[in-house]
């Protein structure tokens, strides 16, 4: 069983892989009890939002994380993908705009990626 931040940096390396775009990784749990990790990213498309949640789920699955709930909004504009201590947020960019959810947690701990990624171009 890996830790939540083992779980976020495998979340996160995956939707790196499928070429997900601004990823985020906030450390919410001093201010929040809904996780430890959100995780925000944008997809170009809204088959790109369903290929980095796929990709997102299969990875975590796989490495023994059970999926605890999938959500989406308005045709796959937004997906929320519920791991527990993890939840993934991918958005078109006219949702994440919208919906502004870095600001809505502002005063959640951003986790530096360059120690996450693996040859990624953050």
């Amino acid at each position: 069983m890996l830790t939540t931040k083992e779980a976020a940096a495998l979340a996160v390396n995956a939707l790196d892989s499928k070429k997900g775009i601004g990823i985020r990784l906030l450390k919410i749990d001093q201010v929040s009890t809904l996780a430890d990790y959100f995780i925000i990213c944008t997809g170009t498309s809204n088959t790109h939002v369903r290929t980095l949640c796929d990709f997102a789920e299969v990875t975590l699955t796989q490495a023994g994380e059970p999926l605890l709930g999938r959500e989406g909004h308005r045709g796959d504009t937004w997906v929320l993908l519920d791991f527990g201590a993890v939840v993934i947020h991918v958005f078109t960019e006219e949702a994440r705009e919208f919906y502004d959810l870095e600001r809505l947690w502002a005063d959640a701990e951003q986790v530096d990626l360059k120690d996450i990624l693996t040859g990624s171009s953050v």
